[in-house]
């Protein structure tokens, strides 16, 4: 499996999202590293692919953990960011498949707070070719990435 790096984003100010457009159908999957802050408190990251931002073409299933509790839920996040150090790690696969809906897999780390994997859908078998992350509620802060990989097979 090799990484090909097609982007990178640091954002010079704080923003509520971050898009990668005109992205190549040349690839399996594709990988996106998110690092850094959020600009105050804890807040949800949702994925919107191609401009549909209607809430009814995705579902998310969300495991999470503290160290002294852990749980379940089902709703629409794709991950977290916080006020201290997070990572996300996306990973959509077959994105440029035209015959099923996308499907993507979330790691998100806070270190001394929670850990949680998502498993994220949404209901549209287009292929991918704009991935906007975005916050819900707040912003990320200055000089936090995003890096986007083509996964090639």
């Amino acid at each position: 499996m090799t990484y090909v790096a097609l982007a990178n984003i640091t954002l010079g100010s704080s923003a509520s999202s971050v898009t990668f457009s005109s992205i190549p159908g040349t690839y399996r999957d594709l990988i996106i590293v998110a690092a850094g802050t959020s600009v105050s408190s804890a807040d949800d990251v949702r994925v919107y692919y191609n401009g549909d931002t209607t809430n009814g073409n995705y579902a998310s299933v969300q495991m999470l953990g503290t160290g002294a509790t852990a749980g379940s839920n089902t709703f629409l996040t794709a991950g977290v960011f916080a006020t201290d150090r997070s990572q996300i790690i996306f990973q959509i696969m077959d994105y440029s498949a035209t015959d099923k809906h996308k499907t993507l897999l979330s790691r998100s780390d806070r270190p001394g707070a929670t850990v949680q994997a998502n498993a994220y859908r949404w209901a549209n078998t287009a292929a991918v070719n704009t991935v906007r992350i975005q916050m819900i509620g707040i912003s990320f802060a200055a000089g936090a990435t995003f890096n986007l990989f083509g996964i090639a097979s």
